[in-house]
C-alpha cells in the first residue's frame, strides 16, 4: 500500500537500499528512501499479521533508524517506522509515543500506523 501511495503522490523514492551498518554490526537495508526537495526520509515498514516477536524488535529498529539519521550528516532528515497489520499487542503503546520514555536520541524517528502514514502521503505532509 505504501509504495503505490507514494507513486500516486508523485514522490520520488528508492527501494531496498543499504544505508550503512546497523548498531552492533550488519548491513542496514531500508525499505524506502523518499526524496523531497533537498530532504531524504527513511521509511521502514513492519507488518504483524498474527502475534509474534516482530513487535519486540521495534525499539531496536527505532534505535537503528535514529542512528542512521544522526550519522548521515544531514543527508537523512527523518525516519518513519510504519506499523501495519492486526497482530500487534503493543501497537497502541508504540503509536502513543510512550516507548520514547525509554529511548534516548530517537527524536528523528516517528512510529506511525499504516493508515496515518498513507494519510500523510496523500496530503503531501511527509
Amino acid at each position: 500500500m505504501i509504495l503505490p501511495a507514494l507513486d500516486r503522490g508523485g514522490y520520488h523514492y528508492e527501494r531496498q537500499k543499504v544505508i550503512g551498518n546497523r548498531l552492533g554490526g550488519g548491513k542496514h537495508k531500508i525499505d524506502a528512501i523518499v526524496t523531497l526537495n533537498d530532504n531524504k526520509i527513511l521509511i521502514e515498514m513492519k507488518w504483524q499479521q498474527t502475534s509474534g516477536t516482530a513487535e519486540q524488535k521495534i525499539p531496536f529498529e527505532v534505535m537503528c533508524l535514529a542512528d542512521a539519521v544522526h550519522k548521515s550528516q544531514g543527508i537523512f532528515s527523518k525516519a518513519y517506522l510504519v506499523l501495519g497489520g492486526e497482530g500487534w499487542k503493543l501497537r497502541e503503546y508504540y503509536l502513543s509515543g510512550k516507548v520514547r520514555d525509554y529511548l534516548n536520541n530517537c527524536d528523528p524517528v516517528e512510529i506511525i500506523s499504516l493508515e496515518s502514514f498513507i494519510a500523510k502521503v496523500n496530503k503531501k505532509e511527509l
